[in-house]
């Protein structure tokens, strides 16, 4: 879950239209209504199946007109990529970078297309080249990555005039970046380029796949569309600050008089509003019962921001449906979550994760385990934060749990920070030996206009699976669209005495136990 409380809009955003239904003559906002009866208009009585038919007729040609207006053609980006080129993502090659980038992008909407290229096509004088530059002239992004060949960056030169929109990342110092139409040089006035290209910018150099499709849709947001994600985040202006001083006083009051509250909110004011990665790191790293009371009451309780974020639908993940040769019921399927939790002090440990928000903590134990009601499950999160002052601290949540329709799926639901994030669990696969298990998770904070997705690696441990393993944990990243050299590694390194334990009369398996075999190998009997 991650919070924002800045209220400007994203760079390079234009939040004029957010403004244009507020203004409305006199005479159209106060005219008289004459009240109407059903069957009669200007005191003329009609047949009451005509005046039906024809309330009918406007209403589905009102609903026809909205749809076919609501019909928008995609948005095309073309990238190009240097033949060969090796990305810092684990050596991973950019083109195969920006192919799954693609693929990432229709996870936000249908209506985002990318194709993707390397430079040598651009040194052939056959169809290809010559395909490559219709797609150009239908463009409305072009992407130029890691591409510092001569002959490659003459072509995208003549070829690119037409194109409104290019930004160029690891290339070429030759190449220009263009935003709306107008190139774009280091040192430029132009405010609304400047904080574009900052924004961008700052969240390539994270070099996560996240922040590269994040980097596109910013893009997308401020000089072709608005995008619906980053739409939701624009500022509410007067409605917001009115609606704080209104119903929470006490406090923001409060807040502003307690250190680590103001640090809090100082630096969540310095984060773009949809950078869930320092968004997260400043909340984690200043928590305080403060802060807590003042997003309990600003967005919680009153949502003064005015937010609405969904828990994502896609990717569509399946989950698992057998352990161990016998089909999954609930009952196994939250033994699984269990997991080590009564052999050892926790039931796994995180050895690497794919949210670079929430993934990335050092030292994160995880606890799963029924309460003393008959249907209740918790899980109890204990993970490091390295704060911004640079201490090391420990940080605890705690999630209730519900059974989802299908085994292996469950619907999580935590209040962090005084905002609660709802997420949708699932549980792709974990080995006959409880040696290694994939979990994958949507999630949306709604109030905090956040919504995010992940998945965490989980060993016994902390350790990364060993080689063997390699070929079936490919296999679950793949249902969840996930490639391995996405992943985090977890840093486990210095975990001393980290705050466990579970309420006392918690119950733990039901159908499956954890056993020690003769050969001191652990596993699982069901």
């Amino acid at each position: 879950m991650s919070i924002s409380l800045k209220a400007p809009s994203l760079p390079g955003t234009r939040s004029s239209a957010n403004f244009s239904n507020r203004f409305v003559t006199g005479r159209a906002a106060f005219s008289p209504v004459q009240k109407l009866h059903p069957s009669s208009i200007d005191g003329k009585t009609f047949p009451r199946r005509k005046v039906s038919f024809r309330t009918r007729t406007i209403v589905q040609s009102v609903l026809e007109t909205e749809r076919s207006t609501k019909t928008e053609k995609p948005v095309r980006l073309v990238a190009l990529v240097g033949k060969g080129e090796v990305s810092s993502l684990k050596s991973t090659s950019w083109h195969e970078v920006m192919l799954h980038t693609a693929r990432r992008l229709k996870w936000v909407g249908e209506g985002y297309e990318m194709l993707v290229f390397d430079d040598e096509i651009l040194r052939s004088n056959d169809q290809r080249a010559m395909n490559l530059k219709q797609e150009l002239n239908q463009s409305d992004i072009l992407v130029v990555v890691a591409v510092n060949n001569s002959e490659s960056v003459k072509w995208i030169q003549t070829n690119s005039n037409n194109i409104k929109n290019v930004i160029c990342f690891e290339s070429s110092q030759d190449l220009m970046n263009r935003l709306g139409g107008t190139d774009f040089k280091t040192g430029d006035t132009d405010k609304e380029g400047t904080e574009v290209v900052k924004t961008v910018g700052d969240a390539w150099e994270r070099r996560n796949s996240d922040d590269i499709r994040f980097c596109l849709l910013v893009i997308i947001n401020a000089y072709v569309r608005p995008v619906p994600v980053l739409q939701n985040l624009r500022s509410k202006g007067f409605s917001t600050l009115g609606c704080m001083v209104k119903n929470c006083g006490p406090q923001i009051l409060n807040c502003l008089l307690d250190p680590n509250c103001r640090k809090a909110l100082q630096c969540l004011n310095k984060c773009s509003p949809v950078d869930q990665v320092c968004s997260y790191r400043c909340i984690a790293s200043y928590e305080s019962p403060y802060f807590e009371a003042f997003s309990l009451c600003v967005l919680q309780k009153h949502n003064c921001l005015e937010l609405d974020a969904k828990i994502p639908e896609k990717p569509y993940v399946p989950p698992m449906t057998s352990f161990r040769g016998k089909e999954l019921c609930h009952e196994t399927a939250e033994d699984l979550f269990v997991g080590w939790l009564g052999d050892l002090d926790w039931s796994w440990r995180v050895a690497a994760g794919q949210n670079p928000a929430y993934d990335q903590f050092p030292c994160q134990y995880q606890l799963f385990y029924r309460g003393k009601g008959k249907s209740s499950f918790w899980y109890e999160p204990v993970f490091q934060v390295r704060t911004l002052e640079g201490k090391l601290v420990w940080r605890r949540r705690r999630y209730s749990v519900k059974r989802g329709k299908t085994p292996a799926t469950f619907r999580l639901s935590v209040l962090d920070n005084g905002v609660v994030s709802n997420e949708f669990w699932t549980i792709v696969d974990v080995c006959d030996d409880l040696s290694w298990g994939l979990f994958h998770y949507n999630g949306a904070a709604r109030v905090a206009g956040q919504s995010y997705t992940g998945a965490v690696l989980v060993t016994p441990d902390g350790s990364y699976p060993e080689e063997k393993e390699r070929e079936r944990l490919q296999s679950a990243l793949e249902k969840c669209g996930i490639k391995e050299w996405e992943l985090f590694a977890v840093d486990n390194c210095s975990c001393e005495n980290p705050p466990l334990g579970i309420p006392e009369g918690s119950r733990l398996h039901s159908k499956i136990s954890i056993i020690k075999e003769p050969d001191s190998v652990q596993g699982v009997e069901m």
